[in-house]
């Protein structure tokens, strides 16, 4: 997520160190204006700031009165004030008055960072809380980290802004979700909407390792370190500094294991194999997994404080039977993405009910292979019921069996229902055929042929 950042302050030197320092640290959007009036007017106009550093003395307006017009224009607005004076009185004003923090110069660097980061971390837990009171859909910053995420479902929306939103900080992310409900995709989209968009996305499958291979795969290890180790190797941690590693399958990872991997997310170092000194470790955490974590904990298969650790926000993902409304769009990506060259129309209406109504046990990800497949023997031709796979149709039947057996006592032949549907929308409808197609989610040439088949002109 692209964080919008306002350095006001009338020392040029000061605000040119500032500004290079978080442009290192992987920051883009930064403004800089040593006229605090005219810093006054950016948000009296309605100008986007996530973060605003000012400085509390300086000419035509004092940093004090800045900050009120910015709570005012803007209380969204973390606002870090900085000083010369270390005076606790000035301090506490600051702070009644809407500030997030108060700090004496110099400045250094790290320090900076770190409540910088507090700052968006508060901002954000904030606009989290107010996604829960919404109604309405989720405008996302940056749509385009989260492009491959198809959906318009609210839940998934939702789940999205979220995730835009912790993507501002450092936090450890835990995503869950059954197998195939778009884990890594949604992982992908947190690393693109953060500021370590430019630095490496490592996916490591968490069963793959066994606790022989952990230390080494996540460390690296120097020359001779153990019998094999005929060269300096680099970790997983080394690889992809700066950037965000993602933990698939977490709930695989062994116990003996998961120790060593709560020391990184606690103290930020780990040791290299081979070597007695610490190194420090530049990395987000998103981990994942499709099992219930709670349940592993109660079998002593899980650390509980690592569960913790790796929770600093709990994103879950919902299969995709309770999303579907979202078939109908994924269907026409998978098969744009196919280059088939199919669009909905050429999908026969009795594909798209079995479609809708069909579970999907495998999510998505069974969904776009459905979608494949049906492509592949269609070939370039209207899509129909007999090119879906057998399994799937195998399944609904199977459904409607149940079903059948389940309310034997009322049983009413499928085409029935369908007509005495039909019948009553176009009859709601002041016999609109235009109108009745659109409710009734089929073609108007469907709907007239249907209609004819009733005897209905």
């Amino acid at each position: 997520m692209l964080t919008h950042i306002l350095l006001v302050d009338d020392e040029q030197d000061f605000l040119e160190s500032l500004e290079r320092g978080l442009l290192i640290s992987g920051f883009q959007n930064i403004r800089t204006e040593s006229d605090p009036r005219k810093a006054a007017v950016l948000f009296q106009q309605g100008e986007p700031v996530d973060i605003a550093l000012i400085d509390i003395t300086m000419p035509g307006m004092s940093g004090i009165e800045l900050l009120e017009i910015i709570k005012s224009c803007s209380p969204a607005t973390e606002c870090i004030m900085v000083t010369s004076a270390d005076d606790v009185s000035m301090a506490v004003s600051c702070m009644k008055k809407g500030a997030f923090d108060y700090r004496v110069k110099p400045l250094g660097m790290e320090e900076l960072m770190v409540v910088i980061f507090r700052a968006l971390e508060r901002k954000n837990l904030l606009e989290i809380q107010k996604i829960g009171k919404q109604n309405k859909q989720f405008d996302l910053k940056d749509p385009s980290a989260f492009a491959s995420m198809i959906t318009r479902s609210e839940k998934m929306l939702r789940i999205m802004k979220e995730a835009e939103l912790h993507a501002g900080s450092d936090i450890p992310v835990l995503i869950t979700g059954e197998t195939g409900t778009g884990k890594e995709l949604l992982a992908k989209a947190i690393h693109k909407a953060s500021s370590r968009a430019n630095r490496a996305f490592t996916p490591i499958n968490m069963s793959a390792l066994t606790a022989t291979l952990f230390e080494s795969e996540f460390y690296g290890h120097t020359k001779g370190a153990f019998t094999g180790a005929v060269q300096d190797r680099k970790g997983y941690i080394e690889i992809t500094s700066g950037g965000t590693l993602f933990l698939d399958e977490i709930g695989s990872l062994l116990p003996e294991s998961q120790g060593k991997l709560l020391r990184v997310l606690q103290e930020g170092e780990y040791f290299k194999l081979g070597t007695s000194r610490p190194q420090g470790a530049d990395i987000r955490f998103i981990a994942a997994t499709n099992v219930e974590l709670d349940r592993l904990q109660k079998q002593g298969l899980f650390r509980k404080d690592l569960f913790y650790r790796l929770c600093g926000a709990w994103l879950d993902l919902p299969p995709l039977r309770e999303r579907k409304e979202d078939i109908v769009i994924l269907v026409e990506a998978f098969l744009q993405d196919h280059g088939s060259g199919h669009g909905s129309k050429d999908i026969e209406e009795p594909v798209w009910t079995l479609l809708k109504a069909y579970d999907y046990p495998g999510n998505v990800r069974e969904l776009k292979s459905i979608i494949q497949h049906t492509a592949n023997l269609s070939r370039g031709k209207s899509i129909s019921v007999h090119h879906l796979p057998a399994h799937v149709t195998a399944a609904l039947s199977r459904k409607n069996h149940s079903v059948t057996q389940s309310c034997s006592d009322s049983i009413v032949p499928l085409a029935a229902v369908e007509k005495d549907h039909i019948i009553k929308v176009y009859r709601q409808t002041g016999e609109n055929k235009l109108q009745s197609a659109r409710l009734l989610e089929i073609s108007l040439n469907t709907l007239r042929r249907k209609l004819q088949s009733y005897g209905i002109e």
